[in-house]
């Protein structure tokens, strides 16, 4: 089973308007659109429409907590959320001549909460999967991703990462089955310009020497790259108008992840996520699994250098 892991879900209110807010007046939307959001609820909402079997964790609570369970469950996602006193988040997407994010806190986590969920994680198996992705909520520790880990680590399960910064280097050495940093991220996580290919293929595979099974390094309409112990390998991205940036790298990372635990095939793997990943972000919402299978033919994967 793959497991989702969202310690900050949301939900996604997104506004359409026509031209430009206008700061201090009434401003009138056009439509607007309500999802269940959260990098780890948009992984499993996308291995859903690839019928891969998973099940969404992290905290959740109030009225905003009941709209997100209640919309899994009509896309026949299994849910066993931690329930928190606080409501869980709206995050605001303005799309008008500009786009403007306005992201909530999120509800503070008690310790106890907090250790209920290392419980949760606690009882999977090496048989399991489990993707840690998105920020934290107030009263979480900063070593809390560090902590799921080293319970994942101690039972065998295979974890991805979609993090930034400390916490995933700190992860590293934990060998995760994946890691999707984009080529900005990376020049944060190492503190160094990125001018050329030769550059990126430099850290993607000094990130596989620090212990990444795998890692997607992506880069939008240029496409990705994929490092493993065996290869270096460049995915072309299909085709398509640009309409939605907001979880293109999850469903990535959900295609990757959910044909990686079916066939243990990277290319494979790698190939649905470059379609997953392409397919959300030429739709309004995440993509379909009819968008999905229409790209797949468009995806070329190239080997650049072999091990």
């Amino acid at each position: 089973m793959i497991y989702t892991v969202t310690l900050n879900p949301s939900i996604d209110y997104v506004v359409y308007m026509n031209g430009e807010v206008q700061p201090g007046a009434v401003n009138r939307i056009q439509k607007d659109r309500k999802f269940p959001g959260g990098k780890g609820i948009n992984v499993s909402r996308i291995l859903s429409q690839l019928s891969i079997e998973n099940k969404a964790l992290g905290f959740i609570g109030g009225f905003t907590g009941k709209f997100i369970e209640d919309a899994l469950e009509k896309e026949m996602i299994q849910t066993d959320f931690v329930q928190v006193d606080e409501d869980t988040r709206i995050n605001v997407k303005v799309k008008s001549s500009n786009e403007t994010e306005i992201n909530g806190p999120g509800p503070h986590i008690s310790s106890i909460k907090a250790e209920e969920l290392i419980n949760q994680l606690s009882e999977l198996t090496k048989n399991d999967v489990v993707v840690l992705s998105g920020s934290k909520p107030a009263g979480l520790s900063e070593s809390y991703y560090q902590e799921i880990i080293e319970k994942l680590v101690q039972s065998g399960t295979q974890f991805v990462v979609d993090t930034t910064g400390k916490e995933l280097q700190d992860s590293l050495a934990s060998k995760p089955l994946m890691i999707k940093p984009n080529n900005h991220e990376l020049e944060e996580l190492y503190g160094v310009s990125i001018e050329n290919e030769a550059d990126m293929i430099f850290y993607g595979k000094k990130l596989v020497e620090e212990g990444a099974q795998n890692v997607i390094i992506s880069m939008a309409e240029k496409g990705a790259m994929l490092f493993t112990e065996t290869g270096v390998y460049h995915g072309k991205a299909p085709k398509g108008n640009l309409k939605n940036s907001v979880g293109s790298g999850d469903s990535m990372v959900a295609g990757f992840t959910g044909i990686f635990a079916k066939t243990n095939d990277s290319l494979e793997a790698f190939k649905y996520g470059i379609a997953c990943g392409s397919a959300t972000a030429f739709e309004e919402d995440l993509a379909t699994i009819d968008k999905i299978e229409a790209l797949l033919p468009q995806i070329e994967i190239n080997e650049l250098e072999e091990k």
